[in-house]
């Protein structure tokens, strides 16, 4: 331990995972030559090297790589003696740290925070909405809320909700539909994924060919904004669209629903070590049981617009 000089961690920790000294030293608040000298010290005291030079790049090396995996071992065993320790001198006010896909934040989650809050005023929620995908140990989050069919390794994961996926639209544009059959949603303006309307279509047994949808978008919180406001009809999760479909802000054109096979559901996904953590545990149930509410509100929605016929 002589050998490794701690306060010099912070610096190795932060350029490790951003491969960028400047955006190191943003990330610790520190100067960029603050940072430079930080790390050159450190492999000075060690002997050796720990990262390649490319351009404005630093890449770890062999010995970075190795180096690295015990100090985000040390830093996650930090964490929780410290939150043991809170515990055990009465402070039980923590925060949790969440990443989340932006679309589940604004579209579902954040109507309902206050309920959370309500029941746990002892933890604060630290949210991260991006479609980055983060490494959480490296980054100090907890949670993870992610969409797909994995693998995530060395992490576990617990499956939160498959949500199909289903055409909606603005109330004006759906009067206009009610009655027709099923494939002439394929002749108004469709918002999406060309792939995605034509794999709905085809397992509703109205196949079309040649769909060039009016816009797309990276976002299903964009997607569903662009519905709201009349622009088209949206092949969407149902889930997502929940609160828009219950107060009449959107409504359900067809029964049928798609589940896509390749996107699979959403999933909580965390580190091993805080598989027992009581404020993790707590959030993960409480969306499991929002879920449920949710599942159970939309299941009682009137009929659709189309004849589905």
């Amino acid at each position: 331990m002589s050998r490794l000089p701690l306060q010099y961690l912070a610096a190795f920790r932060a350029a490790a995972g951003t491969e960028n000294l400047r955006a190191a030293a943003e990330r610790l608040n520190l100067t960029h030559s603050a940072v430079s000298q930080q790390i050159r010290a450190l492999e000075t005291q060690l002997g050796f090297a720990l990262f390649e030079r490319q351009g404005r790049r630093i890449v770890l090396n062999a010995a970075g790589h190795t180096l690295r995996a015990g100090v985000e071992r040390a830093y996650g065993e930090l964490e929780q003696a410290l939150q043991a320790a809170q515990a055990l001198h009465g402070q039980t006010q923590r925060s949790l740290r969440v990443t989340v896909l932006p679309s589940f934040a604004q579209r579902w989650l954040m109507p309902r925070l206050g309920r959370w809050h309500a029941r746990h005023p002892e933890v604060a929620l630290e949210l991260n909405a991006s479609q980055a995908v983060v490494d959480l140990e490296r980054d100090g989050y907890h949670l993870a809320l992610r969409q797909g069919r994995g693998p995530w390794t060395g992490l576990i994961n617990e499956p939160l909700f498959e949500s199909t996926f289903l055409p909606v639209a603005a109330p004006a544009l759906a009067h206009r539909l009610i009655g027709k059959p099923l494939e002439s949603l394929a002749c108004e303006s469709l918002l999406g994924d060309a792939g995605m309307w034509t794999s709905w279509f085809e397992a509703a047994g109205k196949p079309q060919r040649n769909l060039v949808p009016m816009a797309s978008f990276n976002d299903a919180g964009l997607l569903l904004q662009a519905a709201e406001q009349g622009m088209g009809i949206a092949l969407c999760r149902e889930l997502l669209a929940a609160d828009a479909l219950l107060d009449g802000r959107l409504v359900r054109l067809a029964h049928h629903c798609w589940l896509d096979g390749e996107q699979r559901g959403y999933h909580l996904v965390y580190p091993p070590g805080l598989k027992e953590d009581p404020a993790l545990r707590a959030f993960c149930d409480w969306l499991k049981s929002e879920i449920a509410l949710s599942s159970a509100a939309l299941s009682g929605q009137p009929e659709t617009a189309t004849a589905d016929r």
